[in-house]
């Protein structure tokens, strides 16, 4: 299941990431739809980086019967990426999603090999979403 809470005042159907969810897991997610502004709080706080960010992924540890984590994105920084890159707010939304998702699970485009990319770019190709995430990381 995914526990949505939309802190912004963009109206999404979390509909719309179930298919995409339920190939990557089983296990519960917390998804929060934020702004700019409080994602830029959390990202001083966690990360030490001081401005606002498109996707944090906060992961819990792994027993069973606890959720996988939670996956924090901002509407504002959606908009602009989907704006950049000339697809929907919507599907910028799906791809953070995707990014984060993979995060919780394991994935770490930082310190692996490549795999998280290869994972991404298998799932926009799955449900043939906009190429922008994979085009970006390879910039």
């Amino acid at each position: 299941m995914i526990d949505f809470e939309n802190r912004s005042n963009f109206e999404f159907d979390i509909n719309l990431l179930k298919e995409i969810y339920k190939y990557l897991t089983n296990k519960d997610v917390e998804l929060i739809l934020t702004t700019d502004k409080e994602i830029q709080e959390l990202n001083k706080i966690h990360r030490q980086k001081d401005r606002p960010t498109d996707v944090l992924s906060f992961p819990l540890e792994n027993m069973p019967g606890m959720p996988l984590g939670s996956i924090i994105i901002s509407i504002d920084t959606a908009k602009k990426g989907a704006n950049e890159f000339t697809h929907s707010t919507q599907d910028e939304i799906k791809l953070l999603f995707i990014h984060g998702l993979l995060h919780l699970l394991g994935y770490d485009h930082e310190t692996d090999n490549g795999e998280m990319r290869e994972k991404e770019k298998e799932i926009i190709e799955k449900f043939n979403l906009p190429k922008s995430l994979v085009i970006r990381n390879e910039l």
